[in-house]
């Protein structure tokens, strides 16, 4: 069919017809952008009943938080380990085609789970081995996806097509965590692993058909000049150096990769295992509570999300320090809340702040990157995001069977002293 066909369809669709009305929604107008943000739906989706079930498994085999910790832990090694390769291979390969193998081979690994749970067979060492294995092929995927978002939206529109794909990530929280919560409740925890492995299939597919796929990959004017190099280890190792010592060289990039390390830090061991903890042992409702506190974190960072892809934020140098010290008050504020209903609101307006911080951080990161450099860079910031997770799940787990409050305040304090860090830094303070 011809682009002026699938034009004029388009033009009669009612669905197209809003997108073009509504600035936010502009990407969406690119086929391969909606292939895309469908596929990654679906998976997310699916990902929510998986997030929700591996928790609760692993409470249930051990009832420790120390274990939920080292199980996040050992998965988190090698996502952090092998993240730098993977944003170097989606800077020399099809991100396309990396996504495409890392989800069926993550179909394949929770499928696994789901057999083991449904034979009632699951132990705690199965746990330990299925987040290894999918750590290290979620390092490859997550470089792949950062890396093609600006192949398939144009420069204007990137903080819209982030925008959508983290909203579609905020929304999938917001309507499968409290739905998975029950399912697990009234089912059992192998139809939910069941329905992820089916969803990385769908999205696998959906990834197929996109156009770089089938050879179409459209090359940007900065990228031609640039001459592919054979696949071999010593060179992607060399790459990886090199995107290394630009963005240390940038001191923009430096100083908000640091903060960023801090910050998640902070974040990731407190929210994935304190959260599940407090549903656990201090609010009534189990894992039904604990998928309404996860959903309505999704609902509040869909608001955020939306908020940054459609206003026009000025001075974020200012907006991402400011927000970041809000969220580290909020996430003290954890350890004293006593029900679910006042988690759920805090969860609510953290989450808002999440998705305005997220959105302005990668678009930025996105737009300053070099065209042929954007997989590696992305990759660093996501290195300094994932690279400390496994010494915060392990200290979570620690730390939140000892005094559950005190370890929300100490990271809400170090969030806190990272972001006053970045108001210190000249070049941050100046980004625009």
């Amino acid at each position: 069919m011809s682009d002026l066909s699938r034009q004029s369809l388009s033009s009669k669709n009612p669905f197209m017809r809003l997108v073009r009305r509504i600035p936010l929604f502009a990407p969406l107008l690119k086929r391969d952008f909606r292939l895309l943000w469908m596929g990654e739906g679906v998976s997310l989706f699916g990902g929510q009943f998986q997030i929700v079930a591996l928790s609760w498994l692993t409470l249930q085999i051990t009832g420790s938080g120390l274990a939920l910790g080292t199980v996040l832990m050992v998965g988190a090694i090698p996502r952090a380990i092998f993240m730098l390769f993977g944003g170097a291979l989606s800077d020399l390969l099809s991100p396309r085609r990396i996504m495409i193998a890392s989800n069926l081979l993550r179909s394949v690994v929770v499928g696994a789970v789901a057999v083991i749970v449904f034979f009632d067979s699951a132990e705690l060492w199965h746990l330990y081995v299925f987040s290894i294995i999918f750590g290290i092929v979620d390092s490859f995927f997550h470089p792949a996806l950062n890396s093609i978002i600006p192949r398939v939206v144009d420069r204007d529109s990137l903080e819209s097509g982030n925008a959508i794909l983290r909203g579609t990530h905020e929304l999938t929280y917001l309507i499968g965590s409290a739905p998975a919560g029950i399912l697990i409740s009234a089912v059992g925890m192998d139809l939910a692993f069941g329905i992820d492995s089916v969803a990385f299939v769908l999205s696998a597919i959906c990834l197929y058909n996109m156009s770089e796929i089938k050879g179409k990959i459209i090359l940007s004017a900065d990228e031609r000049h640039i001459s592919p190099k054979p696949l071999r280890i010593d060179g992607i190792l060399s790459d990886v150096r090199e995107g290394i010592k630009y963005a240390w060289g940038k001191p923009a990039f430096r100083a908000l990769i640091l903060a960023i390390a801090v910050i998640d830090f902070s974040f990731s061991g407190p929210l994935d295992v304190g959260l599940a903890w407090l549903a656990d042992n201090r609010f009534a409702g189990g894992v039904t509570a604990f998928g309404i506190i996860l959903s309505s974190f999704g609902g509040g960072a869909l608001i955020g999300t939306i908020i940054s892809g459609t206003i026009k934020i000025r001075r974020r140098g200012y907006v991402l320090a400011i927000i970041g010290a809000l969220l580290g008050i909020g996430l003290g504020l954890y350890g004293i809340i006593g029900s679910v209903i006042g988690a759920a609101i805090l969860s609510v307006i953290m989450g808002v702040g999440v998705g305005i911080f997220n959105i302005v951080l990668i678009s930025w990161f996105q737009k300053e990157a070099p065209p042929h450099m954007v997989g590696r860079v992305m990759s660093l910031l996501t290195f300094a995001s994932v690279g400390l997770m496994p010494v915060s799940f392990a200290l979570s787990g620690m730390l939140v069977d000892v005094h559950a409050p005190v370890m929300f305040t100490v990271a809400g304090g170090m969030t806190l002293l990272a972001c006053l860090y970045l108001l210190c830094v000249p070049v941050v303070r100046s980004i625009d």
